[in-house]
């Protein structure tokens, strides 16, 4: 399995004990409803998982599909109540993060155990690899999208910019960010340094998370050091804003919609907000390679479909899954989304290497070249939810100027190593 951010959805004691409790309902049955809940598609997706529902519907008869899209921000206290209540969704859109989270705690059904092994065969195997525990398949990967550099034009020639000349180094992101913030008074950037984010940014600048034994943590050396210290002092100097620390990319999107924000880190299905929300600005962006540091690497997690452990009929559940992320499914909604499929038919179409004028078309082609530089780096420790807390308290302190750099690392490394 691979190393990245994960973050905390469901302490560990609570959903064993909820679990514990229940006695498996489930909502489907036959001849009544299957229900699908997705991760802040709508409204911009309605669409397509309208038309996903009709189909499979066509497909089964006597089966309906209830299509359910829930905020990110709320989908952790949903999907809690949802299992508490004995009624969760039989097939439930998560990040590869999520589905770690639950797997530790035995909330997902393995999906390998209700379809035949020629069934996964579409999809790429690493992509597959994501969602594999002890040999086991717990979901089945659906899209995911290299992040990438929206910028906004008319804000960089204020600046004294050369829009022609987007950063391609981190470093590089920084002295045009802090540029912006001189001249224009507006924020250039706001890096994803909210929540547990440190942990990419190390691996993203070569950094280990632990030693070679994959035992010790060892995120306290000078060089982890030196580079908080970097966005702390950023920070302390007002290049960016506090709404960072508590919106991430939400509060980013936002204010680089209102044209208040030069840079916008971002998956490329976000600019369809943007235009949304505001052509003008959709107008002005271009998009670029998202800034490489020294790890040569980019973190891409990866979405998939997972399956509740409670639900009854987990093998109409699981070919619910399977049909949402087949070639023609996948296909059809990286489209619409301006994602990546994770199936291999479906990701050699020629449309992911045909361009276009605007800022998604632009988005499209630049993800296709540094689909070299993805990977999931989501970091996997027991105890997750104690030990995630632990980083993201200790980080947020440092930021906020009552703990050191160096101090909240060293206190993240006791905690971790307590524990590993």
């Amino acid at each position: 399995m691979r190393k990245l951010t994960v973050r905390v959805l469901l302490s560990a004691a609570l959903v064993l004990a909820l679990l514990a409790a229940m006695v498996p309902t489930g909502v489907l049955a036959a001849g009544k409803t299957l229900e699908f809940w997705t991760i802040s598609l709508s409204p911009f997706f309605d669409t397509q998982m309208k038309q996903l529902a009709a189909d499979y519907e066509k497909a089964n008869p006597g089966v309906t599909v209830k299509w359910v899209d829930v905020p990110y921000a709320a989908i952790q206290q949903k999907l809690l109540s949802a299992i508490a209540a004995g009624n969760p969704p039989d097939v439930v859109n998560l990040s590869s993060d999520m589905t770690v989270q639950l797997y530790q705690q035995g909330a997902l059904a393995p999906l390998s155990d209700y379809a035949p092994a020629s069934a996964f065969k579409v999809y790429f195997p690493k992509a597959l690899d994501t969602f594999k525990f002890n040999g086991k398949i717990y979901g089945t990967p659906w899209y995911w999208a290299p992040k990438v550099l929206a910028y906004n034009t008319d804000i960089y020639k204020k600046a004294g910019l050369d829009p022609n000349k987007p950063p391609r180094t981190v470093a590089e992101m920084i002295a045009q960010a802090k540029q912006i913030k001189d001249k224009t008074g507006m924020y250039g950037f706001m890096p994803n340094v909210n929540g547990i984010n440190f942990l990419t940014i190390f691996q993203e600048a070569g950094l280990p998370i632990f030693d070679k034994s994959g035992k010790k943590a060892v995120f306290n050396s000078p060089a982890h050091v030196k580079l908080l210290q970097e966005y702390v002092d950023l920070y302390k100097h007002d290049y960016f804003p506090e709404d960072t620390l508590r919106r991430g990319y939400l509060g980013a999107t936002e204010l680089y919609s209102e044209g208040k924000l030069g840079m916008l880190l971002t998956g490329p299905q976000f600019l369809i907000r943007v235009e949304k929300d505001n052509k003008a600005v959709y107008d002005e962006t271009r998009v670029a390679a998202y800034p490489l540091d020294k790890g040569q690497v980019t973190h891409t997690p990866l979405m998939g479909l997972s399956v509740p452990a409670n639900v009854r009929d987990k093998k109409e559940a699981a070919k619910f899954a399977l049909f949402a992320t087949n070639d023609a499914n996948q296909l059809a909604f990286a489209k619409a989304s301006n994602t990546f499929p994770s199936t291999i038919a479906a990701a050699n179409d020629p449309f992911f290497t045909t361009g276009g004028p605007t800022a998604a078309d632009q988005a499209r082609i630049v993800d296709a070249k540094q689909l070299k530089h993805a990977k999931d780096l989501t970091v996997v420790v027991p105890d997750a939810s104690n030990l995630f807390k632990a980083f993201k308290d200790n980080i947020e302190a440092a930021f906020f100027g009552s703990k050191s750099p160096k101090q909240a690392l060293d206190d993240i490394v006791r905690v971790w190593n307590a524990s590993l």
